[in-house]
């Protein structure tokens, strides 16, 4: 199931929830109001990830915690 984002038409409340591709529209969680918008969501720029992943692993290295890497990366002991 995909995650929406809607605003709500009675008191312009914003908010996100998993809704199948056939339901209908949720009711606002705010006020209750039926008729919620659906908004188009942007599309998430090209990030660091493999930057952010990478100082995670060091900083679990430098801790003792291998559990992040794969089997090929842990250390041979």
């Amino acid at each position: 199931m995909p995650l929406y984002s809607y605003r709500c038409k009675a008191c312009d409340h914003g908010f996100e929830t998993l809704v199948g591709f056939s339901d209908p529209a949720p009711a606002c969680p705010s006020c209750g109001g039926a008729e919620p918008v659906r908004q188009l969501s942007g599309i998430a720029a090209e990030g660091k990830s493999g930057a952010l992943v990478q100082g995670a692993r060091k900083m679990a290295a430098r801790e003792g915690h291998f559990s992040n890497y794969s089997r090929s990366e842990r250390p041979k002991r």
